[in-house]
């Protein structure tokens, strides 16, 4: 694993060596010889580590989550000028592979870094594109909301240096408010205004992060805690020092950071002032255009917003017939509507709404990954080596942020995996849903890949950072259904919550394309998930804003699912005895995330293998 300071030379030499081990010469080579010449790989490895560490270094709060500190009292430029670099960089550096690299030369895995080095920068032309057609303002926040997280979560302070650091970019915000602020403004002038329902969510959770000390009179801002926190424990460092830190920071939080927030709340109610609906993004200048973009992007297939509607359709007609199963499984004598209805609003699906509840449903996330890893090696022959931890959203975040999601760790280990869930009303929290969420997000979902990734330094950096979202949240979704592959879910009710999951996925797919594409109100995509889905009404409405806010997003898990499984009963088909599970999901997850079409690839050439 990588360290936290470590040079980029080190880091080409990690990514280099498996290679140069791999090609070289059985005798050992005289002590004045001149170095060999590399092979056009080792070439390719070394531009690959350039190249990403030319982006990363464009991004300071980046170059923090990589776990560096490099840049470490810096925050990075918000401006549209940023936005034009980093187009420019990779305009360049696509440009000098073309001309620099035979493709013809290439071993197969390095002819496939080529193709997706090209892809991703097919995906930075499109956001670049369609940059402003993002919501600058929407129901995870603005462009600052995500500060607090990495200071409090990625920012360590291991010397008096890194709290001066902290410190720093606490001043910053003045000036990155000031930048996501006129960004704002730009975006209201040219009327790409959010939907009007963000904004009361927005301003509460922006005003609240200038709430409680220094700021006023209540319990220690967030990030005024952690800073006290992670100073007070600093071994060898005198009290003196110790007051003279905290002082600084309290400083910054009343002036640069308190008006920065301030910009950025000011901006937001302007454009709040102009807000006058919630529909799609079709009614926004070339939406339909940025739509099926946003579909093709998150995706990875040539799918029409159409063709994913009706395979929506096609997956909630399926799942509730398994639902009406579990139905008839149980006794329950009403029709599959007032069972769903029965499991929505007794009392005994849900934990008590208050401090000993959510350590309970702390306690039994934990216990259900703990469960699986008892049996993982039944499914997979390589595990993450990082830990993973269930954690409660902090309540200064928890009105913005979602259900539940998995941050990853840093690749030298200094931060685990973290699966986190939202706990800020336990009248809205499903037990019959915690196994499968658990399965999604922790083990054998995202950490066994997100986690994985990180940790195959044979691969080069942008592949082990790289997002596909169909085959990330499909193979979320896929590890939902590998619990019950698995011989878990022995509860009926537990397996009832693995088919809700499953089919409010599927639901998305309806909604997130009838909203964007079919032109559907708000009030009908509330409709269709009162009717197929066991969710709350809270989490209704949530979702709901999620798909709004976040235009084509939502498709991108039951797409990935499904081509993940068809490639799953393709391998079995074609294998018999031969298949063995545990090399179908190496090869699924050996190469990181792909496009589906190239994932499809990897298994055909599997199956190839394997039969020859």
């Amino acid at each position: 694993m990588l360290k936290t300071t470590v040079s980029a030379l080190t880091l080409l030499a990690v990514l280099a060596a498996p290679m140069a081990s791999a090609t070289a010469q059985p005798a050992p080579a005289p002590a004045a010889a001149a170095p060999a010449a590399q092979t056009e790989d080792q070439r390719l490895a070394a531009f690959f580590q350039k190249a990403f560490m030319e982006g990363i270094a464009q991004t300071p709060e980046g170059l923090t989550q990589l776990g560096t500190k490099q840049r470490y009292d810096e925050l990075g430029d918000y401006t549209d000028a940023a936005a034009v670099k980093a187009l420019e960089l990779t305009r360049r550096q696509v440009a000098e592979m073309r001309r620099d690299f035979d493709v013809n030369k290439l071993s197969p895995s390095s002819r496939l870094s080529y193709r997706l080095f090209e892809d991703q920068a097919a995906q930075g032309e499109m956001f670049y594109q369609y940059r402003f057609h993002n919501y600058a303002v929407s129901n995870n926040g603005t462009a600052i909301s995500g500060i607090p997280v990495l200071l409090i979560n990625a920012h360590r302070i291991d010397e008096v240096k890194d709290a001066e650091a902290y410190v720093s970019r606490l001043r910053a915000v003045d000036r990155v408010g000031g930048e996501v602020a006129a960004d704002i403004d730009y975006r209201t002038g040219r009327n790409m205004i959010s939907p009007d329902f963000v904004f009361p969510l927005v301003l509460k959770d922006t005003r609240t992060q200038l709430t409680g000390a220094p700021f006023d009179s209540g319990p220690d801002h967030p990030l005024f805690a952690d800073f006290k926190k992670k100073v007070n424990a600093l071994a060898n460092v005198d009290q003196a020092t110790k007051d003279r830190l905290i002082a600084s920071a309290r400083d910054a939080l009343l002036n640069q950071y308190r008006s920065g927030v301030n910009k950025v709340i000011a901006a937001v109610e302007r454009m709040g002032a102009k807000a006058n609906s919630s529909d799609g993004v079709w009614r926004l200048p070339d939406g339909d255009a940025f739509y099926a973009a946003s579909v093709k992007f998150f995706t990875t297939t040539d799918m029409t917003p159409d063709q994913i509607h009706r395979t929506g359709l096609s997956e909630v007609a399926r799942i509730r017939a398994e639902m009406d199963a579990i139905r008839q499984r149980v006794g329950y004598s009403g029709d599959l509507a007032a069972f769903l209805n029965y499991v929505k609003t007794d009392p005994k699906f849900r934990y008590p709404n208050t401090a000993e509840g959510r350590a309970q449903y702390l306690a039994d996330a934990t216990k259900v990954v703990k469960d699986y890893m008892a049996v993982a090696g039944r499914q997979f022959s390589t595990l993450p080596r990082a830990p993973l931890e269930v954690r409660a959203v902090e309540e200064w975040r928890q009105n913005t942020a979602s259900g539940a999601f998995y941050n990853q760790p840093t690749p030298d280990g200094s931060r685990p995996g973290i699966f986190y869930v939202n706990l800020s009303d336990m009248t809205q929290v499903a037990k019959i849903n915690l196994e499968a969420l658990a399965y999604h997000e922790g083990a054998p979902g995202h950490h066994f890949q997100i986690a994985r990734s990180l940790e195959q330094a044979e691969l080069p950096m942008f592949r082990q950072f790289g997002y596909f979202g169909a085959y990330i949240e499909g193979w979320g979704l896929y590890a939902e259904w590998l619990g019950k592959d698995a011989g878990l879910y022995q509860d009926p009710y537990s397996d009832l919550g693995r088919l809700s999951m499953e089919i409010y996925r599927a639901a998305r797919l309806v909604v997130d394309t009838g909203i964007h594409s079919k032109r559907w109100s708000r009030d009908q995509a509330v409709a269709y998930y009162r009717e197929n889905t066991l969710l709350s009404e809270l989490d209704i409405q949530r979702e709901i804003n999620r798909y709004i806010s976040n235009p084509g997003q939502a498709t991108s898990y039951k797409i990935g699912q499904l081509k993940i499984l068809e490639l799953r009963r393709k391998s079995e088909a074609a294998l018999g005895s031969r298949f063995d599970v545990r090399e179908f999901h190496e090869v699924i997850l050996a190469n990181g995330a792909l496009p589906l079409g190239i994932l499809e690839e990897q298994v055909d050439a599997y199956i190839a293998r394997k039969k020859a």
